[in-house]
């Protein structure tokens, strides 16, 4: 079983690129599921329905998200509160009896007659919101899915920092098969076969404009760097851009065989 994992869809050039890459992929690796993070698919914020349905015209299976889920919810609610809707939240926000969040914080997804759980998670520390415990909310989801016959589990880990995500998935080797960082906005050469068979990827980077700091347009960040003044940061146009992808190969007994970074650049 293969999977393309495709970490970040920023804005309407990343979907055009995303659009323009993904048929010669599928020839070429002829993956049985397509996984795409679309945080910033709508001018680098939560993307509105009318592009999370664009991206799902493609045949993609799962739609993963991270910590800006609450931007642009109004635009967004009606899709992922719908039966069918592809798109999942990151699991671990803080719930209690008062308040609860809704839509579905992991997905199963079928093809062949095979059946794949993906699970999306947010690291506590660096971040905006106050969440649970992501290595005691994985076990949640793990115990109550234990009884779905899966074939393959992947877990999509948005954190910042490196060392809590070995610490997770050391925790999880054996239990998942395949567990991928994300937000640090770096792809790594880190990817490793744990001892028990479960692969590790620390970051699978993201896809933006190749010659910005971070998607954003260099001197408008300058300025912050040099005033410390909360100057508005431009989103970067350079007609260069760079598109990461990880493709991942399973056997039918969860363990992860290979993983293959992918990496395109080209130009409008």
């Amino acid at each position: 079983m293969k999977i393309l994992v495709f970490w970040d869809v920023y804005g309407r050039i990343w979907r055009n690129s995303l659009k323009k890459e993904l048929s010669g992929l599928r020839q070429k690796y002829n993956p049985d599921f397509v996984v795409v993070n679309i945080e910033n698919a709508t001018s680098w914020r939560w993307p509105i329905e009318k592009h999370a349905l664009e991206l799902e015209w493609l045949w993609i299976d799962v739609l993963t998200t991270w910590d800006h889920i609450f931007d642009n919810m109004i635009k967004i609610k009606d899709y992922l509160d719908k039966p069918d809707s592809k798109m999942i939240r990151c699991a671990n926000f803080i719930e209690n009896d008062e308040y609860k969040i809704a839509w579905r914080w992991y997905k199963i997804v079928e093809n062949n007659w095979k059946r794949l759980l993906v699970i999306h998670i947010l690291w506590e520390v660096f971040m905006k919101f106050k969440v649970t415990s992501p290595f005691l909310k994985v076990q949640e989801i793990l115990e109550e899915t234990k009884s779905e016959k899966l074939d393959w589990i992947i877990v999509d880990f948005h954190k910042e920092a490196t060392a809590e995500g070995y610490w997770l998935w050391f925790f999880l080797d054996w239990k998942v098969s395949f567990i991928f960082g994300t937000h640090t906005h770096i792809q790594t050469n880190d990817e490793l076969i744990l001892p028990k068979w479960t692969w590790l990827l620390s970051d699978v980077w993201m896809n933006w404009p190749l010659y910005s700091v971070i998607w954003a347009e260099y001197t408008s960040v300058k300025k912050r760097f040099l005033t410390w003044i909360g100057w508005k940061i431009e989103q970067c146009l350079d007609k260069h851009y760079v598109v990461n992808w990880v493709c991942v190969e399973i056997w039918d007994d969860m363990k992860c065989i290979n993983i293959e970074k992918i990496r395109i650049r080209w130009s409008l």
